[in-house]
């Protein structure tokens, strides 16, 4: 697949043409609360223009490649229902106040999309160079997959080195200023936490993708696509985070099933590795295959959950959804 210089300015213009709309023109001029029904509104809308560019890609570049994309965008898109999770948990412990709550999260995502696109650099040049490095992301896709297996409390938020850089050396007010970042106390510019926020939330979300961007490059080695594949998932992440406040903790089985594709994907590149230094008994799995067990271990994952009920380790968000648990869970640790 032959991308133009042109094509990817395009494409980053367009995604931070929409990210921007979304931050300062739909949300920042409404002061109406981002109710669930707002949520789905845009959700709707998101995943629209998801389809759309999939449907761009078949018509410019053929099903092979669009198969490549929707699957990455599939996989991605539930890779990120998982670290809500964590996300609800980041907004409850430093009390983001409701009406900020998606300022910060759009800010914090827009990090993590500079981030996640070094970090696809740097696979797809690894890759292009050294066909062992399927070997490694295989490896760690299945020791990934068996440590979802294992379990885990996917509540524990560990403050990361970045993060705790920046409550160490950025001078920060003790109190939020609405959805400002800056503020001014006793006569002193200082940051407020909404900004402390915005990196956890952008640095965190690199975590995650140092499981999600190798196995992305299971389904496809095209950096574009791998590319807009992150960014249209997470573009709807926001949205994604307000709507499923409530379902959330009822996805009792979604880490068996997030554990299962990665395990999946890691035997995928192996065996890929294998083809291609000529092991005659290694099949070069084919994207229609992947689609389908994606696909396929979704589905029986949510109807098994939603049969299963809710967590019983988890609290109910009620009906404010994680806006709600944002203003209690101050009172605690996440």
């Amino acid at each position: 697949m032959s991308v133009s210089p042109l094509v990817w300015g395009l494409t980053i213009a367009a995604i931070l043409a929409i990210i921007a709309a979304d931050l300062f023109l739909i949300h920042r001029n409404d002061t109406r609360e981002f109710t669930p029904r707002r949520a789905a509104f845009w959700s709707v809308v998101y995943i629209g223009l998801a389809v759309l560019f999939g449907l761009g890609v078949w018509l410019f570049s053929g099903g092979e490649y669009a198969a490549q994309y929707f699957g990455g965008f599939v996989m991605e898109k539930s890779l990120s229902v998982d670290n809500l999770f964590v996300f609800m948990v980041i907004l409850a412990r430093f009390a983001v106040p409701k009406q900020a709550q998606h300022t910060v999260l759009m800010a914090g995502i827009v990090i993590a999309l500079v981030l996640r696109g070094a970090f696809i650099a740097v696979g797809a040049a690894a890759i292009a160079t050294f066909t062992w490095v399927f070997f490694l992301f295989g490896a760690f896709l299945i020791w990934t997959a068996i440590g979802l297996v294992r379990g885990g409390d996917e509540d524990d938020f560990n403050e990361n080195a970045l993060l705790r850089w920046a409550k160490r050396v950025i001078p920060t007010s003790d109190e939020y200023d609405g959805s400002r970042f800056l503020t001014r106390r006793g006569g002193r510019r200082l940051v407020t936490p909404m900004a402390i926020v915005m990196i956890a939330i952008g640095s965190t979300d690199v975590l995650f993708a140092l499981d999600s961007i190798p196995a992305i490059f299971g389904l496809t080695t095209e950096p574009y696509l791998v590319f807009t594949a992150n960014a249209f998932a997470l573009m709807g992440l926001v949205q994604l985070y307000f709507l499923l406040g409530g379902l959330a903790d009822r996805l009792v089985y979604l880490g068996h099933g997030l554990a299962f594709i990665l395990g999946f994907i890691g035997v995928k590149l192996i065996l890929h590795a294998l083809h291609e230094y000529g092991v005659g008994w290694a099949p070069d799995i084919p994207i229609w295959l992947s689609l389908a067990v994606i696909a396929g271990t979704l589905t029986a994952t949510a109807v098994a959950s939603l049969a299963a009920g809710r967590r019983p380790s988890r609290e109910p968000l009620g009906e404010a959804g994680p806006a709600a648990e944002a203003e209690t869970g101050a009172t605690r640790e996440g």
